[in-house]
């Protein structure tokens, strides 16, 4: 990962810590925000907020249905078919 992407990361994880901050101790705000598996949802999101690929992003987290990754995402479903239907499998 070169150091614009790393930026970009961190830029989008403090933007989700400021909005998810309603986690009631340090200790569960600090393991819910900084884990693992939220490190894998941002990179998908800045992923998919940069390219629009909603088909990369889903066979880059391994989903087998669609579905998944759209609600994964917290994207609408209107614009997450939208994009779907303009990728050719």
């Amino acid at each position: 990962m070169d150091a614009r992407t790393a930026l970009a990361l961190i830029a989008t994880v403090k933007t989700d810590i400021a909005l998810q901050g309603a986690c009631s101790s340090r200790h569960q705000q600090r393991s819910h925000l900084y884990g693992t598996h939220s490190l894998r949802r941002t990179k998908a999101t800045v992923i998919y907020r940069r390219t629009g690929n909603l088909r990369a992003v889903q066979l880059l987290l391994g989903h087998t249905n669609i579905e998944s990754t759209v609600r994964y995402l917290g994207i609408d479903v209107d614009d997450a078919l939208a994009i779907a239907e303009q990728v050719d499998v």
